[in-house]
């Protein structure tokens, strides 16, 4: 985790700066401040070397005393760890990748909505300057 925070930084609340891309293309960078006091536990969808929460499950299988082994892997850095976790924080990640499913679906939906409003468009203009023939067809 600490990682991404400012090496320079000596301050008793530490931050992280994280690089966001936004479906427009542009680029914003959020400050991530961090009280280490009150920092809770990590969730597994968490990454501990490059801070992502994109961490997923790339195997699994129930273990005893209803745990689940898992083996965890960071598709940013490529981090990944094996170990056995509790059935509570195996449906959090899993709450957590279905919140991330929901997410990756409305930005699609917001794509899809962009790119058939450009293609109108273009196919508008086209027809409006006689650039489309009968023979397109």
């Amino acid at each position: 985790m600490n990682e991404n925070r400012n090496p320079h930084s000596q301050s008793r609340n530490p931050h992280s700066v994280r690089r966001i891309v936004l479906p427009s293309g542009r680029s914003i960078e959020v400050v991530r401040f961090v009280d280490p006091e009150t920092e809770t536990e990590r969730g597994l969808h968490m990454c501990p070397v490059c801070d992502s929460n994109l961490v997923q499950p790339i195997d699994w299988c129930e273990a005893s005393d209803g745990r689940w082994e898992l083996v965890l892997s960071c598709p940013n850095c490529h981090w990944s760890t094996e170990g056995t976790y509790t059935e509570a924080q195996v449906h959090n990640l899993e709450d957590q990748l279905d919140e991330g499913l929901a997410d990756m679906l409305r930005d699609l939906k917001r794509l899809t909505q962009a790119n058939m409003a450009d293609h109108v468009e273009r196919f508008t203009s086209a027809l409006h300057a006689d650039l489309i023939l009968p023979e397109d067809f």
